[in-house]
């Protein structure tokens, strides 16, 4: 079947000649998708409640146009991960029903019961269980894809499979574009002056962001989400599901858990401009960085415990490798979490953990602290031994800040 889009009447017309419903089923559709870049369809029978989840591509980013050309391949990249994840963390991504590569279209079990993490997040919910599983689809992937585990060969036709033209996106939107004034920077009017008199200014900083970049660039340690923040995690009490997977390629292991503490970060912040109550406030930041904690402490382990039960290459089993390898992922860590929280605070994509701050100049004091805690953790990264310092660091600047407005001259 050749390429064509479709709309909320081909897919339902779609899905029933795939077999995954009846042929006479009446089918609610709806889209539930952000529309940025792809539909995303929910089509539930009208009878039974059955329902699935339909992913199609557009060749262009759909909020943008036909300006912005994107490929098609990057469902079949999606695919390819969500199966690879499966084969190392069961139960921690959404299940396969049907692919389609030349249609650029997945569907997948509708996970209706679960919520967007970050729309949680920004209601004060806890997820109890989600350090453990996400520590393990970290530490489990990034080992279990590397070569740690896997024979040249079979990585670096891995490499090859998921050789990902949007990693152009990542590049450009998180290492290059927030260090200047780019036309497609997102920049809130009481933001914009700190922008233009200290933080596009700093030299320093731009060094910093440049050799994470080139990091970023070349270093293709094993095959990483990409894209992994709380806006790509379903949750509830008990499961933890991992969608979102079309950024996945073969790049460095730091870069998926510094995305997601870096939202972690940012979320910590963003309450000091929010309307809940001190106590509520002081509260769930407490859980918030104590969640991070303890994510990378199991991650950290879980990584070790696999590497001493599986790594099969011999040179990488030498005393002192191991200790070496964690600790440069624990830096790059660090340095990716601090491009994340820079490029959400004014780059084209942010958070709407902060984003959803209506008041233009408190949005705009909490901008300035993620940038300035930002800047910190990324200029001192190899100063940090453990995650608990880096915690102490936020934890700090972020109660200081409470109810205080940044110091927009520091230079």
């Amino acid at each position: 079947m050749p390429y064509h889009p479709l709309d909320h009447h081909s897919a339902a017309r779609y899905v029933k000649a795939a077999g995954l419903f009846p042929k006479a089923s009446a089918l609610n559709v709806t889209e539930i998708g952000d529309g940025n870049i792809n539909m995303v369809f929910r089509l539930q029978d009208k009878h039974n409640g059955h329902s699935v989840i339909l992913k199609h591509a557009f060749p262009y980013v759909r909020c943008v146009g036909k300006s912005w050309p994107l490929t098609l391949d990057r469902i079949r990249i999606e695919a390819d991960a969500l199966e690879i994840q499966h084969r190392y963390v069961p139960g921690l991504v959404p299940r396969i029903l049907h692919r389609n590569n030349e249609m650029a279209l997945v569907v997948m079990e509708d996970l209706g019961r679960m919520e967007v993490m970050r729309k949680g997040m920004n209601k004060l919910r806890k997820y109890g269980r989600f350090a453990e599983h996400i520590s393990t689809f970290m530490a489990n992937v990034l080992f279990f894809t590397s070569d740690l585990f896997l024979a040249a060969r079979e990585k670096k036709a891995l490499s090859g499979r998921f050789d990902n033209p949007l990693c152009q996106i990542t590049e450009d939107l998180i290492f290059t574009e927030p260090y200047f004034d780019c036309a497609r920077n997102k920049v809130n009017p009481a933001l914009r002056p700190y922008c233009e008199r200290v933080f596009w200014r700093k030299s320093a900083l731009r060094l910093e962001a440049a050799k994470l970049k080139e990091k970023f660039l070349t270093q293709g340690q094993c095959l990483i989400h990409g894209d992994l923040h709380t806006g790509s995690i379903l949750a509830n009490a008990t499961e933890t599901k991992v969608f979102d997977s079309e950024f996945a390629f073969v790049g460095p292991a730091a870069f998926d858990p510094g995305l997601l503490v870096g939202n972690f970060f940012i979320n910590f912040l963003s309450l000091n401009g929010k309307e809940f109550s001190r106590a509520e406030k002081r509260a769930y930041q407490r859980y918030v960085l104590e969640s991070v904690r303890k994510i990378y402490q199991l991650f950290e382990r879980k990584f070790r415990r696999n590497w001493d039960q599986h790594c099969k290459e011999p040179a990488f089993v030498v005393p002192g490798f191991q200790d070496y390898y964690l600790r440069q992922m624990f830096e790059d860590t660090l340095g990716f979490a601090a491009t994340e929280m820079i490029r959400r605070t004014h780059g084209l994509a942010h958070n709407s953990d902060v984003d959803e701050i209506e008041d233009l100049t408190r949005r705009g004091d909490v901008q300035i602290a993620i940038l300035e805690t930002a800047e910190e953790i990324m200029l001192r990264r190899k100063e940090f031994r453990r995650m608990d310092e880096v915690v102490a660091l936020v934890e700090q600047r972020g109660f200081s800040a409470e109810g205080q407005r940044p110091r927009k001259n520091r230079n």
